[in-house]
């Protein structure tokens, strides 16, 4: 079965057919930028112009910045309000003419990790942290996922951590390595403290530069570089289509 994976970002919208074997692309990823205002229809003509260089699929996996539930947005912090409540999964599946399966983007940044990359047969309380314009949060038990999570938005310093720790507030207030990996520290020991997790992946484009800030941060649970970088949400969309598709619906009674 031939998947499309798509992930919608802050700055980009991209996809490619997925590999779901190998957890590789099959083909090199189309780009275009995320339209703004970011409104419903406008993502939706970008997600249907990345899906159109591609020919073949039966299936296509998104990835959204926000809460998904049963395939409706339920949030929608960083792009246009109009996401509220959207039919997300039946509005594209009605564009692109094949099922649609929708889900939260560091969520299937994670899945794409566990499955293929830096989580890769871990066992316990795994999670997944996405440092970039916010913070993102996917959270595996026994290598499956609990959707939906939002540590991101925990509070640090009397603000939301993503405001104090997400890579964005090192870029906007040109922080050094060394103050911005403070932020971070206090961050994941208060992650540690609620949950006490086995590992932390430490993925967004951030993690490209793991050398610079993994050495000056001192915590209990093990902190690892993600693996599979920017391609990690088209590959963990294009799974979770796929097992999407092997889950009969439940019939109605």
């Amino acid at each position: 079965m031939a998947i499309l994976g798509i992930d919608i970002g802050g700055s980009g919208v991209k996809g490619a057919p997925v590999d779901t074997v190998a957890g590789e692309l099959l083909e090199e990823r189309h780009r275009v930028p995320t339209p703004q205002p970011s409104d419903v229809s406008a993502v939706i003509d970008a997600v249907a112009e990345v899906a159109a260089k591609f020919d073949s699929y039966e299936r296509v996996g998104v990835t959204f910045p926000g809460v998904v539930v049963d395939g409706v947005t339920k949030t929608a912090a960083n792009v246009d309000k109009s996401w509220l409540d959207a039919p997300a999964a039946q509005l594209f599946a009605d564009r692109l003419g094949v099922p649609t399966t929708v889900l939260n983007d560091a969520d299937a940044a994670g899945v794409a990790e566990v499955a293929y990359g830096a989580g890769r047969d871990q066992r316990g309380l795994i999670m997944m942290l996405t440092f970039g314009t916010g913070i993102g949060s996917a959270l595996f038990l026994d290598g499956t996922l609990i959707p939906n999570t939002e540590f991101g938005h925990l509070e640090l310093g009397g603000h939301d951590a993503e405001v104090r720790a997400a890579d964005r507030a090192r870029e906007a207030e040109d922080l050094s390595w060394e103050d911005w990996a403070e932020r971070v520290q206090a961050y994941l020991r208060h992650v540690e403290m609620l949950l006490s997790p086995r590992l932390f992946i430490i993925g967004g484009g951030v993690s490209k530069k793991s050398d610079k800030f993994f050495p000056l941060i001192d915590i209990r649970t093990p902190l690892v570089p993600a693996t599979l970088l920017n391609n990690a949400g088209i590959i963990g969309a294009a799974v979770t289509a796929q097992l999407a598709a092997a889950t009969p619906i439940p019939s109605r009674s």
